[in-house]
């Protein structure tokens, strides 16, 4: 990968690296703590949702934020390998990387990953005999 593309995709990793720390972590409501009046019925599953919400935006985020990480540690350590599938070894098209610079596999690659992780998918047609 030309060192002018590396640095505009290492530029972008770092916006959106800040952009993420910027954001920070979502606060997650507790429950009443008061342990003399009784839990409402009503609040306790809203109070649940919202909290699992949150939970999962932030788990989200800070995998977001370790795959920026793994990017630029890439960048830094291995220039050259940069931009190259990690499991067939062909360049990652620019325009995927712009969109995704912590992008590791090829759109191919990538999907057969995503169907070969489905619980319960097909990957053969001789699964079934």
């Amino acid at each position: 990968m030309r060192a002018k593309d590396l640095g505009a995709l290492r530029e972008l990793l770092l916006q959106r690296r800040a952009a993420l720390l910027a954001e920070g972590d979502v606060p997650i409501p507790m429950a009443k703590a008061d342990a003399v009046s009784k839990p409402d019925d009503d609040e306790a599953p809203l109070t649940e949702m919202s909290q699992v919400i949150a939970s999962n935006r932030n788990r989200a985020r800070t995998a977001a934020l370790q795959a920026i990480d793994v990017g630029l540690r890439r960048m830094r350590d291995d220039p050259e390998d940069y931009g190259l599938c990690e499991s067939c070894d062909e360049p990652i098209p620019q325009a995927r990387l712009v969109l995704m610079p912590q992008a590791t596999l090829c759109a191919a690659c990538q999907a057969e990953q995503e169907t070969a992780n489905k619980p319960g998918a097909r990957r053969h047609i001789t699964d079934y005999r």
